[in-house]
């Protein structure tokens, strides 16, 4: 469904649940929350009926009213900060291959055939379509190196109404193919400001959708391309995505190609690509001296257990990042990601720290409420929205997800007529609030995302549902 042109003030009424801090959850089990036609939220009740609110705020009388049904809640919008949409038919066929063998038999042939209109329509479409049905509201997205498909994701990101930072892919070294990669460093920076400017003109104000500055990764760039990339992000103040550190033969492979350079991460910081608006996917294997390169120019780091898990790249000692004071958040890394839900790369960053535990002990395991906390907070800070989005307090702006889970009838569908309703997750109606967040978090699935907002817009709603 499109996002609609305007929203009017609506009161959304039953439980909540957000993250407080990174340890600690807010759940509010009967609450209000007003959101007004701007998408902002004005006020939040708790322990109050709808007629006591509707008493209280005489001037919203006349405001719709969303209610929660059943065993759900509330909670904000998910926000993926790193995942590449011209991958997406690609999602599930990493096969056996390492990183550099499967960028050569998968992703560059896919990605070079997404310079057809069609075809990229097809793709990304159906892409937005998917992330936004998880429950993404914000994401941030490599396209190809094509200018008009690039923009083409920018405009259905705005029609569709999901934040996004879209980002034109440059690479002009010999490692992308002949028939893949940017002819000459000025046609690459031409071509990234050609996108910059018209992404900017179809949304000056920057609220949904933004461009980012987008080097593939350092092997996939000479030295002059990558500076050049640095000074037109200072010139332009745009967002800069890549990827850094993300298994051994990447690093021994920068290490060659950049004899000069001190680290992979230091290759970034020579070419000015590192500061506090930069996301560096995976950073599986920084260094002391890398981490605190990244932690000096305030560059923001993605985690995507999932696809470092199934290219065998290696697990992230996230406990310490976090303990350092670095910004994470979770990215999805499709299709080297198998699935495009951050709900799932929430259960695989809390598995990924399992098998961290088992040599170092339960203090590198991460809870429930540690992921959720970087599947929202975390992430609105690495996409530069901390304090807009992530949470439900007066004045951040209403990005959510109305989750729904089924309940057990009596019999327990023991005539074998099974519908599973609530997806995967079971609900015998004992559980605390607190339990069925967990329940959620371990087994949920698109099927319990019954809605989605942004900035108030209803953007996505499953079948049958109705608000």
């Amino acid at each position: 469904m499109a996002a609609s042109a305007a929203i009017s003030k609506t009161i959304y009424f039953g439980s909540f649940v957000h993250s407080k801090t990174l340890t600690e959850l807010d759940i509010c089990e009967k609450g209000a929350i007003g959101v007004d036609e701007e998408g902002v939220i004005r006020f939040v009740e708790r322990d109050s009926e709808v007629e006591n609110v509707l008493e209280k705020y005489g001037e919203w009388k006349d405001a719709k009213v969303v209610r929660i049904k059943g065993n759900g809640f509330f909670f904000p919008g998910f926000i993926d900060t790193h995942t590449h949409a011209p991958q997406h038919p690609n999602t599930g066929l990493f096969g056996k291959t390492t990183l550099l063998d499967w960028l050569q038999k998968y992703t560059f042939p896919m990605e070079s055939s997404l310079s057809s209109l069609p075809l990229a329509t097809r793709v990304y479409s159906n892409f937005v379509s998917r992330t936004l049905s998880h429950g993404t509201t914000t994401c941030a997205y490599y396209a190809t190196i094509h200018v008009p498909t690039t923009n083409l994701l920018a405009d259905i990101c705005l029609a569709r109404g999901q934040r996004a930072l879209v980002g034109r892919v440059c690479m002009d070294s010999d490692l992308s193919p002949s028939t893949y990669r940017d002819a000459s460093v000025d046609s690459a920076i031409a071509s990234s400001k050609s996108s910059i400017s018209y992404i900017r003109s179809i949304d000056p104000s920057g609220s949904i959708v933004r461009p980012i500055i987008t080097p593939r990764f350092a092997p996939s760039c000479t030295p002059a391309c990558l500076s050049a990339l640095g000074a037109l992000a200072a010139e332009t103040d745009t967002f800069i995505q890549t990827h850094v550190s993300e298994n051994a033969s990447e690093i021994a492979l920068v290490a060659s190609l950049f004899p000069d350079s001190k680290s992979y991460t230091h290759v970034y910081s020579t070419a000015n690509l590192l500061s506090p608006k930069t996301i560096l996917a995976h950073a599986v294997h920084l260094s002391a001296p890398e981490l605190a390169l990244v932690k000096s120019a305030g560059a923001k780091i993605s985690h995507c257990p999932a696809s470092n898990t199934a290219i065998t790249s290696g697990v992230a000692p996230i406990r310490s990042y976090l303990e350092q004071g670095l910004s994470v958040g979770l990215g999805t890394d499709v299709s080297g990601g198998f699935s495009p839900s951050i709900l799932e790369e929430c259960r695989q960053a809390i598995w990924a720290s399992r098998f961290r535990a088992m040599n170092e002990g339960d203090e590198a395991k991460l809870s429930t409420e540690e992921v959720l906390y970087l599947a929202t907070r975390g992430g609105a800070d690495v996409v530069g929205l901390k304090g807009r989005v992530g949470g439900f307090e007066v004045g951040m702006e209403f990005d959510a997800q109305m989750v729904c889970l089924g309940a057990v009838e009596e019999g327990g569908c023991g005539d074998g007529l099974f519908e599973g309703a609530g997806g995967a997750v079971d609900v015998f109606g004992w559980e605390d609030m607190q339990e069925r967040v967990e329940k959620w978090v371990y087994s949920g699935d698109d099927r319990n995302c019954a809605a989605v907002w942004v900035r108030g817009r209803l953007v996505h709603r499953r079948k049958g549902v109705e608000v």
